[in-house]
């Protein structure tokens, strides 16, 4: 990818979201920052906008080639979002729970988190042809690669700094 620095931009914003939710929610000094709901919303905004950024100067679209694909790709965005927003729901129940975590609890969250992973490939899945529509085989296995790599970047990022269960 061609825009590493946005990238790593991306990550040190999902970054800060994290490191704000357990520092709201979990047993951290008084001088630990916190962040609205609104602030974390407008990041994750952030988030979002970078990646379509990143997309945008790797795809190398043609004017009517972007004409097409920019919709698909909001609306793709648009469904993701609820997935990202269960993933963040989700982070916000183990920051509550995480340092006095029972096993019922443990439990619940991972199996949350196993069916929203499938939840995710699935919907991967489902969009698949609705790009390939758009776009030529080639064009849309690269758009998989970059929406792919970068959420795996994220992911990365975001599974290195939630704390272990104790």
């Amino acid at each position: 990818m061609k825009k590493l620095g946005i990238a790593l931009v991306m990550g040190a914003s999902l970054l800060l979201i994290q490191s704000v939710a357990f520092a709201q929610k979990s047993e951290t000094p008084a001088s630990a920052p916190t962040a609205s709901e609104q602030d974390i919303q407008l990041l994750r905004s952030d988030i979002r906008s970078a990646k379509k950024q990143l997309i945008a100067e790797n795809m190398k679209l043609t004017a009517a080639e972007a004409e097409k694909f920019w919709p698909v790709y909001d609306a793709y965005t648009r469904e993701t979002t609820k997935q990202g927003d269960a993933r963040y729901a989700l982070v916000k129940e183990y920051a509550n729970s995480y340092v006095n975590m029972t096993d019922a609890e443990a439990d619940s969250l991972v199996q949350k988190m196993a069916a929203l992973d499938v939840q995710t490939a699935t919907l991967r899945e489902q969009w698949i042809p609705k790009f390939r529509k758009v776009l030529t085989g080639k064009q849309a296995a690269l758009f998989f690669q970059l929406d792919r790599r970068i959420n795996l970047l994220l992911d990365l990022q975001f599974a290195a700094n939630i704390p272990i269960i104790m």
